[in-house]
C-alpha cells in the first residue's frame, strides 16, 4: 500500500471564476465553494484509496489554509491533514521523502497567464522564474517534492495549468475541470461531472507510480528571479541575505539545494507584502 501527499488549493476548483467565491471573508459564495473544494479533495482521496494508496496526508494550501471541511471527508486513522496559516513551507507543508507520490488538486495558472485567477503565489509577484523557466506554482511546487524523490502523480484544476504541468511532468495524469474565457469567466464542468473525472484520475495516477519521475529544473546551480509588481517589493525583498537587486523590479537568488531555493522564494513573498502596508 502506497503513501501519498495531496496539495488542495482552491482556485482551480470546478465553478470557480471569482476571487469572491474563494475569500473567507465572503458570507455568501465561499462557503458554498469551499465544500465544493473539500469535494473535489474527497474524489482524489477516494480515487487514490481505490488505486492503492493508504496513508494520506492532506496540505489545505488555499488562502488562510483554513478551508476545508473536516466532516466532508474520509473518517479513518490514515488520513491526516494540515490546517491553518503561516507554515513554514506553505503549500507543501507536510511533504517528507517517506511519500510514494503526491497529488495536486484545485490548481490554477500562473502569473501572466491569460487564465481565470491567474497568478504565482502573491499578487506582489509579476513573474517568477528557475534556470529560465517561468514557474506556476505546480512547478515550484513539484520541484520541491522532487528534491525529496517525490513524483507529482496527478494535477487537477483549469486547462491552462494542467496543460502546463503535463508538458513539464507527462508522467502524470491530468484533469482539467474547466476552461477559461477570461480572468473571471470560465466554462466549466459541474462538480458531480468534476468530481467523477477527479476519483477515476486519481485511480489511474496511483497505477503510475512505477514510471513516474521526481520533477526537477537541473542540477545546480539554481538561479531564482522574480519580478515584482511594483518596485517597492522589490525594494523589501533585496535587503534579504542571499538576494541581488538586477532591475527595477527584479531581484535574484542562488543557491545549490532547491529546498534553500524553495525557502527563499516563500521568504521573498512575505516580505514583499510588508510593502503593502500604507506606511
Amino acid at each position: 500500500m502506497s503513501s501519498l501527499y495531496i496539495s488542495c488549493d482552491m482556485e482551480g476548483t470546478a465553478g470557480v471564476s471569482s476571487w469572491k467565491q474563494v475569500d473567507p471573508d465572503d458570507r455568501h459564495e465561499y462557503p458554498i465553494f469551499r465544500r465544493l473544494m473539500t469535494l473535489e479533495v474527497r474524489a482524489a482521496i477516494d480515487g487514490a484509496r481505490e488505486g492503492g494508496a493508504r496513508r494520506v496526508l492532506v496540505n489545505d494550501s488555499h488562502w488562510s489554509m483554513r478551508n476545508l471541511l473536516f466532516d466532508e471527508l474520509p473518517d479513518d486513522d490514515d488520513l491526516r491533514v494540515v490546517s491553518g496559516a503561516p507554515k513554514p513551507w506553505s503549500m507543501m507543508q507536510g511533504l517528507e521523502s517517506r511519500f510514494d507520490g503526491a497529488f495536486f488538486t484545485g490548481y490554477h495558472a500562473k502569473a501572466g497567464d491569460t487564465a481565470t485567477l491567474s497568478h504565482t503565489y502573491s499578487e506582489d509577484v509579476y513573474r517568477v522564474s528557475v534556470n529560465s523557466t517561468v514557474c506556476s506554482e505546480a512547478l515550484l511546487n513539484a520541484a520541491l517534492a522532487g528534491s525529496y524523490g517525490v513524483p507529482v502523480l496527478l494535477i487537477t484544476g483549469d486547462r491552462t495549468i494542467v496543460d502546463e504541468s503535463m508538458r513539464a511532468m507527462p508522467w502524470a495524469v491530468g484533469v482539467p475541470v474547466k476552461d477559461a474565457i477570461g480572468f473571471s469567466a470560465i466554462e466549466s464542468l459541474t462538480p458531480h461531472a468534476a468530481r467523477d473525472a477527479i476519483r477515476v484520475g486519481a485511480r489511474e495516477a496511483m497505477g503510475r507510480i512505477g514510471q513516474a519521475r521526481p520533477f526537477s529544473f537541473g542540477p545546480p546551480p539554481l538561479e531564482l528571479t522574480i519580478e515584482t509588481a511594483g518596485v517597492e517589493h522589490a525594494d523589501f525583498i533585496e535587503l534579504m541575505p542571499g538576494f541581488a537587486r538586477i532591475g527595477a523590479r527584479a531581484v535574484r537568488f542562488a543557491a545549490d539545494a532547491y529546498p534553500a531555493l524553495f525557502e527563499a522564494f516563500l521568504a521573498a513573498t512575505r516580505i514583499a507584502a510588508a510593502a503593502d502596508t500604507p506606511a
